[in-house]
């Protein structure tokens, strides 16, 4: 599977490019495309238009486009994908309500994989979490995780994730980010807590308690370049998959 990376020039694409580039999972690297990137030492266009002649002769040939760009690319990445018919592995965190109106659109047209944590390891706490949530339906529940101080959002994506993971077994469950006031927590809230210091890579913790015990599901990532190897290997299960929304526990489950 050849990958397309779209965002090459920023760390998480440079990440895609370097792994691609060794073959992992099966991938190798066709080049980029950025607005920003600057002496490339990969084919990178500028522009999606641009990409479309500088790969005009791999196109055909159904690379993967990886995205680890900005949530505000999204309708251009998309559009480019279901022209020329290419598999999409969709990276990005934050879009707006407009920006993901397009996914369902475009799914229906090509192979789209999204999550909002492209590491393997999180999509197993996750499921973990769903699990252990259903077996002590009564139990008390919190999330808490922690990010770099360079991060934008809170909660973020993947604690968010989580909390509506959870609320599939458990539908009458709130979620409460940032606890703060004074009162009793309700017994279906589901509390996110966020930290932010430092160059934390990401660490989320789920606790699940009753009155007389407590199971502590954690992860935590010691590199960024975890989120690179769960999108190449999200790219190469995309291949010739069909049309469709696929995500983290799709993959897990068909493996």
């Amino acid at each position: 599977m050849k990958i397309l990376v779209s965002g090459l020039g920023g760390h998480m694409g440079a990440e895609v490019a370097r792994l691609a580039e060794a073959g992992y999972r099966g991938t190798s690297l066709l080049g980029g495309i950025d607005p920003f990137a600057e002496n490339a030492a990969v084919p990178c266009a500028k522009s999606f238009e641009e990409a479309e002649t500088l790969f005009a002769d791999a196109l055909d040939e159904r690379p993967c486009v990886v995205d680890f760009s900005h949530h505000t690319a999204t309708p251009d990445v998309l559009a480019f994908a279901v022209k020329h018919r290419l598999p999409v592995v969709l990276a990005t965190t934050g879009q707006t309500e407009e920006e993901l109106a397009g996914i369902p659109g475009a799914a229906e047209k090509i192979p789209l994989f999204r999550s909002a944590n492209m590491s393997l390891g999180i999509a197993l706490l996750v499921e973990l979490a769903k699990q252990t949530a259903a077996a002590f339906p009564d139990a008390e529940i919190e999330i808490v995780e922690a990010h770099h101080d360079r991060k934008l959002d809170a909660p973020s994506g993947t604690a968010l994730m989580l909390a509506e993971a959870i609320r599939e077994v458990r539908p009458s469950a709130t979620v409460h980010p940032g606890r703060s006031g004074y009162g009793k927590r309700t017994p279906d809230e589901i509390g996110i807590h966020a930290i932010r210091m430092g160059n934390i890579v990401g660490e989320h913790e789920v606790m699940i308690g009753t009155p007389n015990q407590t199971i502590t599901l954690r992860h935590e990532a010691h590199s960024r370049a975890l989120f690179a190897e769960g999108a190449l290997a999200a790219a190469a299960y995309l291949e010739n998959k069909p049309a469709g929304l696929y995500d983290m526990n799709r993959m897990i489950h068909d493996r």
